[in-house]
């Protein structure tokens, strides 16, 4: 069952990457869906055959979905941004990401979602289109994207229902100032919300460069780890 879309959010939260871009690109503007040097067209296709319709630029309202009488009461929350979250720069190893030491910056320009009802759950699919743009100090030629995905019921104190770290990654072309790349994350679960409850959640996305570095060992551990080597 598709569920109908929630209002859009408010895109006040949504931080817009502009003037890098235009700097570097001069006019130009789950799963990974297959990137490679010259492939923005089949990239841009693919997306469109998972969500048709159901997609949009950021900054733009989000598209209602189809709506079954059955499902009136549920909703498939809209896609928004976390603030601070829309783009990321990467520098040389310890300089700052600006400037002439600037390699590369990925940003988000399209989101998509739908949602499907099951016994209670919510099984819904997030997708994510946008570019990685290099910068003056050149960027390798694969290029790794941290990307979270949450849902949030919004409140006078926010709750986290749903929250995962993802990684992928796009080659680069060479002779291009920038690469297009779409990710979708299939594994989002989350209880159905009761009555108008789920007028309150959002879908949030954002890069995470933090969210998939592995966790440190416990002290005990390696103090245990060096008494067995001595």
């Amino acid at each position: 069952m598709v569920l109908r879309a929630a209002a859009p959010r408010s895109l006040g939260r949504v931080a817009l990457f502009a003037v890098t871009a235009l700097a570097l690109t001069g006019c130009g503007g789950g799963s990974l869906l297959g990137t490679s040097p010259g492939s923005e067209s089949s990239i841009g296709s693919r997306f469109s055959q998972l969500f048709g319709s159901k997609s949009q630029a950021v900054g733009e309202p989000a598209p209602s979905a189809a709506q079954e009488a059955s499902d009136a009461q549920l909703t498939c929350p809209a896609v928004a941004i976390r603030a601070g979250a829309s783009t990321l720069a990467v520098g040389l190893p310890g300089k700052p990401a600006s400037g002439s030491d600037l390699r590369y910056q990925i940003t988000i320009t399209r989101t998509a979602r739908d949602c499907n009802l099951n016994a209670g759950q919510v099984t819904a699919r997030i997708g994510i289109e946008g570019r990685v743009i290099v910068g003056p100090a050149g960027a390798p030629p694969t290029v790794d994207i941290p990307i979270r995905v949450a849902v949030v019921q919004e409140g006078v104190g926010d709750k986290v229902i749903f929250t995962k770290a993802y990684r992928t990654s796009v080659a680069m072309a060479d002779s291009s100032d920038s690469t297009v790349y779409s990710f979708v994350a299939e594994d989002v679960v989350y209880p159905a919300p009761k009555g108008d409850a789920g007028d309150a959640y959002v879908f949030y996305i954002g890069f995470d460069p933090n969210g998939l570095k592995p966790q440190p060992a416990p002290r005990s551990s390696r103090r245990r780890a060096k008494a067995e080597q001595g």
